[in-house]
């Protein structure tokens, strides 16, 4: 099928040299040096992979295994300008897609803005801001669960009953704090938030933090879920704010402290979570749907400091400070149907640190 690429002045890419290993004396972001594009415009200044060194010729190998696999949309930021940006197998910059689960760390960071105008404090009960009874859980414990719980996906609510978060599906597994399990009942902190700032979630979240990004997108509920839909654009525009520290030109939208913890170890059962945000670098992982730990680096062949959003059939924002890299994948699933990380992610780092070597 037809690929459309936008190159960025002679070629197209970005990124640095990247490995598993993260060199200490590779510059960590500076905002001076990050470019923000303008609100409300489709102005985006471009790098070109000749002049960051990269290697020209893994290009289009990049490409095609991007194709291959089902992606419709790649972008590379580096240090906030495109040097890459692709659009495949029928899809185009205007079309929205799905963020799944990589919507989460939506939810993550419109929680910590929400902490900082002191409407919640994470470390409350869950039923400080919904009342008791929102779980099947005994209210002795229910009241164990606090929102913290819910970002670090560690509330102890049973895991297996499906997608459903109403009050009767929501019963207890283990005590919060004890058992870390991937479950939809993170979806509550968007009630927390709705219920504190006595607004809609969407207008909230409009208004905090999608519009002061320049983003574009909806939440769209399905299946008992708030799915959030946008163009790669407004997803890129999301992993920069992220990646600049919580700033967007001269503007703090969250402050940097609750994003270093929001990208640090939540809890102590799986090392590479943090609030709804996954993490590279870390001695052993735990995995969706499975009780038991793996040894190893999340992504191997991904730098050591690189955190990301995984959401379901692979769509991915991979944040790389060491590296000045945000890097976007949107699509159709590449393998076969996962709920985060795939044997894709590895591949495709494996493909990145071609080029950029």
């Amino acid at each position: 099928m037809k690929t459309t690429v936008y190159l960025s002045l002679p070629l197209f890419f970005l990124f640095f040299s990247c490995s598993s290993d993260t060199s200490p004396n590779e510059p960590e972001p500076s905002i001076d040096e990050i470019y923000f594009p303008p609100l409300n415009s489709d102005t985006w200044e471009t790098k070109s992979l000749a002049d960051l060194g990269w290697n020209t010729s893994e290009l289009q190998p990049l490409l095609d295994f991007l194709e291959e696999k089902n992606t419709k949309s790649f972008m590379i930021l580096h240090d906030g300008k495109i040097v890459v940006e692709a659009y495949m197998n029928g899809h185009n910059s205007n079309l929205p897609w799905y963020w799944a689960s990589a919507g989460k760390t939506l939810t993550s960071t419109v929680s910590g803005i929400a902490q900082e105008e002191g409407l919640i404090d994470i470390n409350n009960k869950v039923s400080d801001y919904l009342g008791t009874g929102w779980t099947n859980a005994t209210l002795e414990k229910e009241n164990l669960i606090t929102c913290k719980n819910l970002l670090s996906m560690n509330s102890g609510l049973d895991d297996t009953l499906g997608d459903d978060v109403s009050s009767a599906n929501l019963q207890y597994k283990a005590d919060a704090g004890t058992r870390w399990a991937y479950h939809n009942v993170y979806v509550k902190m968007q009630d927390v938030v709705a219920a504190a700032s006595s607004q809609t979630w969407s207008n909230y979240f409009n208004s905090k933090l999608r519009d002061k990004i320049g983003m574009t997108g909806q939440w769209i509920n399905l299946d008992n879920l708030s799915v959030y839909w946008s163009t790669t654009r407004s997803m890129a525009r999301f992993g920069l704010m992220i990646y600049a520290k919580g700033i967007w030109e001269s503007n703090r939208i969250i402050s940097e402290s609750y994003l270093n913890e929001a990208t640090s170890t939540s809890q102590n059962i799986n090392e590479a979570y943090g609030y709804l945000w996954w993490l590279n670098g870390k001695s052993t992982y735990h995995l969706p749907a499975l009780q038991f730990e793996f040894n190893g680096e999340l992504i191997p062949d991904a730098p050591e400091d690189m955190y990301a959003a995984l959401g379901k059939n692979d769509q991915k924002i991979y944040i790389t400070p060491s590296k000045k890299l945000v890097v976007i994948r949107m699509g159709d699933v590449a393998d076969g149907v996962n709920f985060a990380l795939s044997t894709f992610d590895n591949d495709l780092w494996i493909k990145i640190n071609n080029l950029i070597n």
